[in-house]
This record gives structure tokens, sequence and C-alpha cells, in this order.
């Protein structure tokens, strides 16, 4: 009996989360695909988009990387940009530690910890480590199995395909209308606006990312402590 509750509890876990990352996972798809024509057409097949997808997992990095690969970027290139455009996740393992705490499958939690995984993880507060699991990797394979369409599609069918890295910025913007319309404290949202912005006239378009992490990240803890001594 005491089997049979396990195995049900974990189906229900897995189903919770497979329909939470739907919207991800049409999301992932289209973006996969975006990745993967872009790949095909400087030349790369099938195993590469596969690799890339299982091992890198970073959207906006991995449609850079197809223009820096094409072009040929020194390793130190490669190192900076990188930094530069996924640096942002270091602000989110710091907001994780506390719901990471004693998990054994941490290492792949923070690995596979993107915008959208953040996004669905920080809506629950009480879920299980099998639940961020299957969160997560479900959002991984949905972009791989999008990588991999996207290359087969971009190799055999010939097209152009100027424009599909517009892609990435439409998902954002999805996700921070749903984040807006679905909770009622839109504090951080406004917070994360003004200081892009301001960050955004301060520092130019190709620097302003890692400042306004920053400015948001402390503003929030601010705001956070103020709450809590309020209370």
């Amino acid at each position: 009996m005491f089997n049979k509750g396990k195995k049900y509890m974990k189906k229900e876990t897995v189903k919770q989360a497979f329909i939470k990352t739907i919207p991800v996972m049409a999301g992932y798809l289209v973006l996969g695909i975006g990745f993967g024509v872009l790949l095909a057409k400087i030349g790369y097949g099938p195993l590469y988009a596969i690799l890339m997808s299982v091992t890198i997992y970073a959207g906006s990095m991995q449609y850079v990387a197809v223009s820096l690969i094409d072009s040929a970027a020194s390793l130190i290139s490669v190192g900076i940009t990188t930094l530069l455009v996924n640096g942002r996740h270091l602000f989110y393992g710091l907001s994780m530690l506390e719901k990471y705490q004693n998990i054994k499958r941490k290492p792949y939690l923070i690995f596979g910890m993107t915008d959208e995984t953040y996004s669905l993880l920080c809506q629950e507060e009480s879920k299980d480590e099998d639940y961020y699991f299957y969160i997560t990797i479900f959002n991984h394979c949905y972009w791989v199995i999008g990588g991999l369409i996207g290359n087969l599609i971009g190799t055999l069918i010939p097209f152009n395909s100027a424009g599909i890295e517009f892609s990435m910025t439409a998902l954002f913007v999805a996700i921070v209308v749903e984040q807006w319309l679905t909770t009622k404290n839109h504090l951080p949202a406004i917070l994360g606006f003004i200081c892009a912005v301001v960050c955004l006239v301060i520092f130019g378009p190709e620097h302003f990312l890692i400042p306004a992490m920053l400015a948001i990240m402390v503003l929030l803890i601010v705001v956070r402590k103020g709450g809590n001594e309020n209370e």
C-alpha cells in the first residue's frame, strides 16, 4: 500500500509539473526551432544542436553563440560575452539558496535554472524536490527537442531565416505580461522596469544588464527587509 501511494504521489507530481510547464513548452519549442534553424544555416547539423542544447542550455546565449561560432570568435570573447549575457543567473541563484537547501539534485537544478524555470519555481513556496526537478527537466527537454526539430528543418528546407532571433525577446515579453496578470504585487516588476530604463540610459544597450540586475537585487532586498520589519 505504501509503495502504491508513493507511486501515485510521484505521478501526481509529474502531472502537476507537466501542466505547469505547458506555456514554457510552447515558447521553448518555437525558440529552440529558431536556434536550430540558425545553427543549420552556418553549417552545423543535428548532433551539434543536441549537444549545445544539452550542455549549454542558455536560450539567449545559444542564439549569440551561433554568431560567435560563425565569426570564429576567440575563447576570451566567448567567455566575456557569456558572462554579460547570462550574468543575471547569478542573481537568480542567490534568491534560490534557501529553496534549494539540502536538495540532492541541487547541481542539476542550478545548471537548469533558466529565466522561465526561475519564474515558475518562484511561484511555488511549498513544493518538494521532485516537483522542482520535473519542472526543470521538462523545460530542458522542450528546448533540446525544439533545437533538434529546428536544425532538421533548417537543413532540409531552404528559406530566409532573418528575424528569427527576435523570438527570444517575444517570449520575455509574454512572461512579464503573465506575471503581471497573475500576481497582485507589481512592485518588483515596476522596480525592474525603472532600474532597466535608468541603467540603459546611463550605461547604454551593451552594458546595462549587469548594473540593472545589481540595482534590482539591492532594491528588492531593501523592500523585503522593510516589509519584514513592519510585520
